[in-house]
């Protein structure tokens, strides 16, 4: 038989890069420059990108948000023997079947109301002119005279079609742009309520196994205080609802029902919801006097700094074990600082930052 040899491999010369030179000094100024120019222009850089994205990046934190807030009404269902799956659906035909509700009760009254109060608003500048302190405040000022004035000028000439086309293109677009932007935080919601507890345990995963446990039961007991937050919210707003229901009653105002409706969709905006329901509620009111206009209007005043100061701190304070000077703090700073989200999101950001102060910093102060 034929041996066969192995051919002998070929050496391949390893090229001279020459000698090695001394390491950067890191304390040069230079390096020291320019790291710190790439530092800025990374963060610059990342800033821009987040500034050109933040509509979606505040979808998404409302979206992770009302996830949250939703999550201990699921684990409630999933106590019951229901799968998660199971959870999830029960609470999305929950909130259709309030949507359903809020629709059928509330937009044919909404509809009729302003159909009366436009055809009726010549005979209320009339009664509004035959009050002797307004028909004094009248004649100094002429504000009637002049609201009656455009009035028949908008009636007669046309302007009020005219202006009401070009009204309805620009809330068209806003309704549009609403909607769409709903539907995606209903969307992102859903997504984030399904898989809440995948997407934790992936972020838990990240931590270091040495602190995982202690980082696993904190951020659960944060998840569990948005939702603290997000229920306490609800029962505020049920009890603004309430009020303004017995509130319309005792004035006999009418659609008493759709009011109350409307003001627990906007109890479940912080601080600005309520500008808005003691709006609707003193229009409507004022389509059947002036005098009951005002004591609406002072009425709902009074409520709103009650719960302000006395019901909303109460309840935050049993539900997530935080004063209430600090509650009234925090939601005035999220508002000034980002707004309607700032206001949703600053209360529960406070209890997570009182949480993480009881059980790190102050253990760790302690003991050094």
């Amino acid at each position: 038989m034929a041996i066969l040899r192995k051919k002998s491999a070929k050496t391949i010369p390893t090229p001279d890069f020459g000698i090695s030179g001394e390491p950067i000094n890191r304390n040069h100024p230079f390096y020291f420059g320019f790291v710190a120019a790439a530092g800025a222009i990374t963060a610059l850089t990342m800033m821009r990108a987040l500034a050109s994205a933040s509509q979606v990046f505040v979808l998404i934190i409302i979206s992770l948000f009302f996830a949250m807030g939703l999550n201990p009404a699921v684990a409630a269902i999933q106590s019951k023997g229901l799968s998660r799956k199971q959870a999830v659906v029960a609470i999305i035909f929950g909130l259709l079947l309030f949507i359903a509700i809020f629709i059928v009760i509330v937009i044919p009254p909404l509809i009729k109301q302003v159909n009366s109060f436009i055809s009726g608003a010549p005979q209320l500048v009339d009664s509004l002119r035959q009050n002797a302190g307004i028909a004094k405040f009248n004649d100094q000022f002429g504000l009637i005279d002049t609201l009656d004035n455009k009035l028949q000028e908008w009636i007669k000439n046309g302007k009020l079609a005219t202006s009401a086309f070009g009204g309805v293109l620009g809330v068209g677009k806003t309704v549009i742009s609403g909607t769409l932007s709903a539907l995606t935080i209903i969307v992102l919601t859903l997504y984030f309520i399904a898989s809440l507890p995948s997407v934790t345990e992936m972020a838990y995963r990240l931590v270091p196994a040495s602190r995982r446990e202690r980082v696993t039961r904190l951020s659960d007991a944060i998840i569990k205080r948005v939702g603290a937050f997000v229920g306490s919210q609800v029962i505020v707003a049920i009890l603004a609802g309430i009020f303004v229901l017995v509130l319309a009653l005792i004035l006999t105002l009418p659609y008493s029902a759709a009011l109350a409706m409307i003001v627990l969709f906007c109890g479940l905006i912080p601080l600005v919801g309520h500008f808005l329901g003691i709006s609707i509620v003193t229009i409507v009111a004022l389509s059947q006097s002036p005098k009951t206009a005002i004591i609406a209007f002072l009425s709902y005043v009074i409520y709103v700094q009650i719960e302000n100061y006395v019901i909303t701190p109460r309840i935050m304070k049993k539900s997530l074990a935080i004063p209430g000077l600090v509650t009234i703090v925090a939601a005035l700073l999220g508002t000034s600082l980002l707004g309607l989200v700032g206001g949703i999101l600053a209360v529960p950001i406070a209890a997570a930052i009182l949480l993480i102060l009881d059980e790190v910093v102050y253990p760790n102060a302690a003991k050094s």
